[in-house]
C-alpha cells in the first residue's frame, strides 16, 4: 500500500530529499478525479544562495520568494517560455533549496514530465502534500547514483562539478 510522504519528509536538507525522492511516484489528480502517476527517476538538489546555480543565488526576488517558504513547498516556473519545471522546496523556512524533478520512468525530462501530469505555474506555491499534487512512496527500491548536473553553464565551475543530481542505476 503506497503512503502519501508527509511534511516532515521535506523539513530535511536539499540533497537528503533529492536522493531520497528517486524511485517515489509522483501523483497528480486532474479536476476530474482521475488520479496520473508517474515514477520519480532522476532528481537535482539546488542547495541555497552559496549555490551558483540556484535561482537564489542572487537572493529573494518575486521569483524566488517562494524558495524561502517551508519544505513541502511546490516551486513551478516556466522555463525558455514553453516549459514548466517542478521543484520541491526543502528544508528549512528562509534557506532557500529546492530539488527539481528532472525526470520519470515514462517522461524523460523535466518539461515532459510536467506536460504528462498537467502541471502549470497554477500550482505554484501550493502544497505537495495537498489533494492536487503529493508524492508516494510504494516500497519500490532501486539503486541511486550521483553524478553532475546538467544545463547550468552559468554557474561556478565547482557548482557545475557538484555531483547534486541523482538518479536510478
Amino acid at each position: 500500500m503506497a503512503t502519501k510522504l508527509e511534511r516532515e519528509f521535506y523539513d530535511r536538507p536539499c540533497l537528503a530529499v533529492a536522493e531520497a525522492l528517486v524511485g517515489k511516484v509522483l501523483v497528480r489528480r486532474l479536476p476530474s478525479g482521475e488520479l496520473l502517476k508517474l515514477r520519480i527517476s532522476e532528481t537535482e538538489a539546488y542547495c541555497g544562495e552559496a549555490d551558483t546555480a540556484c535561482h537564489a543565488h542572487k537572493g529573494r526576488t518575486k521569483r524566488t520568494e517562494v524558495m524561502y517558504q517551508a519544505g513541502g513547498t511546490i516551486y513551478v516556473y516556466l522555463c525558455y517560455g514553453m516549459h514548466w519545471l517542478l521543484n520541491i522546496v526543502t528544508g528549512e523556512t528562509d534557506q532557500p533549496e529546492a530539488v527539481l524533478i528532472r525526470a520519470c520512468v515514462d517522461a524523460s525530462g523535466p518539461g515532459k514530465l510536467t506536460k504528462a501530469l498537467l502541471v502549470t505555474g497554477e500550482l505554484n506555491r501550493g502544497c505537495i502534500c495537498g489533494e492536487e499534487l503529493w508524492i508516494e512512496d510504494d516500497g519500490y527500491s532501486c539503486s541511486v547514483v550521483a553524478d553532475k548536473r546538467v544545463g547550468i553553464g552559468y554557474a561556478t565551475q565547482e557548482d557545475q562539478d557538484r555531483l547534486w543530481r541523482f538518479k536510478m542505476q
